[in-house]
């Protein structure tokens, strides 16, 4: 391709609302363009970059015996009302009606449309296992789009389902497709990812996992060990605490005028953070009153909460519905409360300690030397379970070394769904003995637009992306410098013919721009290998080579170029196998 006929301009200039570097780097580069807020048109090297990345996602599940699919992206409600989400799943789903004033919504996700095809194509146990896949345009009604393609409403996305008749062969099936994700993230180039222990959220199943990008300006929260054998989300993730246990004193009710935060209450008795307990009082998506307890130097997790509470949603609860149900808004307490009227989830911070101060259910008031065993014995309805927020330091709950917190890009993502679509939605087999039984299913995604974005956060430099060659738009980029002096021109353009001719995906820099406008424009399009000609290389019948990210550079025979540039491109992709 030669460059006065590339569409798509460069600008100097960082875009006002770019916080991260991909973001930057993809609107300054002429890689992408948004049409509005969160929506993007792919430039013709953009696209070159994705499709690369879509060829080696296809070898891959092609590899573990994938079979592609396209299934729509414009989706009849009805299949989401049989799975329980058309009305679960919140403002994120665009739901709308056709001129027939049929409910129809854009896919999110297509577990729903791969399980009304599955169930129409496979009926026995022979068929099974098998796995289909699509890669396939979303859309999600993001309420924050930012970043980029980081986080977008319109997106590409590789999502895979495989189907089995025993959770065994699920489970073997699913660390055959963790490999592969392993691989694929090797071959698109990125440095440092962590495959790690998540929260399944509105997929459901009980097992799986997400593959992070790390940067420092990931979204997610992640925890890892020194040695890397504890990796988690902080959303689900989980710290060897130990509380002690003291003798237990007498309850005393204190005054604590206008003392209300956990700050407040320990500094005006004298006391740390963790002498005392937290309450946090949510309320459903039904409406039903959560309280949770926690020490006070404890933030809760939510995800915890929620997924323990088995709700779809949750806020916290206005001052209305915390005194209908008998508690105090800021003096909250446990104590003479009726759990029937309220969830009681009480983390083991403060099921494990003891003496804590905690609210007393009545304004300016708390309670002293608080002892769960003591206290709420023998009541009723009342959970104890871990509903605590990990923490940078706190003990890696297998070797016991301190956590690390690490920022991440979630790439991709594995489920073990077990059977919440194929129960709820009827896709069955027949077993060797005629028996109907629920398919088993597994789940697998990776946003195409979203990788190419991470792999920009973890490969650039201060002009630009540093594109691996297994990706990268073109492989050389050929400059033309004082192309009007000495010939330069037509010895340029014969060696772009030889380049093309020998297979070299080569970008040629024929405008006779500047040497400084032309650099910059070299390094934000991110090739991995330079040659450059100039009335200065040619006189001696050579090019200057140089690596894209080096400050070094060599000048080789003009002659040489085509075999030289063959063998460093192939020894370049064998780094990616």
């Amino acid at each position: 391709m030669r460059m006065s006929k590339l569409v798509g301009r460069r600008i100097k200039e960082d875009p006002k609302d770019a916080k991260t570097v991909s973001h930057k780097f993809l609107i300054r580069g002429g890689y992408v363009r948004p049409v509005c807020t969160g929506i993007y048109s792919l430039l013709p090297v953009a696209k070159r970059i994705v499709t690369k990345i879509e060829k080696i996602i296809r070898e891959e599940m092609n590899a573990i015996e994938g079979q592609e699919v396209l299934m729509p992206v414009v989706l009849p409600a009805e299949l989401w009302e049989e799975s329980g989400r058309y009305q679960t799943v919140g403002q994120e789903l665009l739901r709308f009606k056709d001129r027939n004033g049929k409910e129809m919504l854009l896919g999110m996700t297509h577990e729903e449309a791969v399980v009304h095809l599955a169930r129409t194509e496979i009926t026995s146990y022979k068929q099974l296992p098998v796995m289909l896949y699509q890669i396939q345009t979303k859309y999600r009604d993001e309420a924050r789009a930012r970043g980029g393609l980081i986080r977008v409403r319109e997106f590409t996305m590789k999502d895979a389902y495989s189907f089995h008749t025993s959770q065994e062969c699920l489970e073997a099936y699913y660390m055959r497709a963790h490999e592969a994700y392993v691989r694929i993230f090797k071959r698109v180039g990125m440095k440092y990812v962590l495959s790690i222990e998540s929260n399944s959220g509105m997929m459901g199943g009980k097992v799986s996992h997400e593959f992070m990008a790390v940067s420092e300006f990931g979204e997610d929260t992640i925890f890892v060990s020194p040695d890397q054998s504890y990796r988690a989300n902080r959303e689900v993730a989980v710290a060897a605490w130990k509380f002690e246990k003291s003798a237990p004193l007498a309850l005393e009710k204190v005054h604590t005028p206008d003392k209300k935060s956990i700050e407040e209450v320990a500094e005006f008795l004298g006391l740390k953070p963790e002498n005392t307990g937290k309450a946090v009082l949510y309320q459903d998506d039904k409406g039903r009153l959560i309280f949770a307890m926690i020490r006070g130097d404890f933030e809760v997790n939510e995800a915890k909460l929620q997924n323990f509470a088995m709700a779809h949603e949750i806020k916290f609860a206005n001052d209305d519905a915390i005194r209908a149900a008998g508690c105090e808004p800021g003096y909250a307490s446990p104590l003479a409360i009726d759990p029937k009227k309220v969830k009681i989830i009480i983390d083991r911070s403060v099921a494990e300690s003891s003496n804590l101060v905690v609210g007393a259910n009545e304004p300016h008031h708390h309670y002293k030397n608080f002892n769960f065993d003591r206290d709420l014995a023998g009541v009723a309805g009342i959970s104890v379970t871990d509903i605590a927020s990990v923490r940078e330091g706190d003990p890696c709950p297998l070797t016991g070394q301190p956590l690390k917190l690490e920022r991440g890009i979630e790439v991709g993502n594995i489920f073990q769904l077990g059977t919440k679509y194929s129960v709820a939605m009827n896709c069955n087999y027949l077993d060797q003995n005629g028996k109907t039984h629920p398919m088993i299913m597994g789940c697998y995604g990776i946003g195409v637009g979203r990788t190419m974005a991470s792999v920009i956060e973890q490969s650039y430099d201060q002009w630009g992306p540093i594109w691996p060659v297994t990706i990268a738009p073109y492989h050389v980029q050929l400059c033309s410098l004082n192309p009007k002096v000495d010939n330069v021109e037509a010895a340029a353009d014969k060696l772009y013919e030889v380049l093309k001719a020998a297979g070299i995906e080569t970008l040629y820099d024929d405008r006779g721009e500047k040497a400084g406008f032309m650099f910059s424009d070299a390094d934000l399009l991110g090739i991995p290998f330079r040659l450059v000609m100039s009335p200065k290389t040619l006189v001696n019948g050579q090019v200057e080579f140089k690596r894209r990210g080096e400050k070094d550079a060599e000048l080789i025979n003009i002659d040489d170029v085509s075999a030289r540039m063959s063998a460093v491109i192939a020894e370049e992709f064998k780094k990616y196998e």
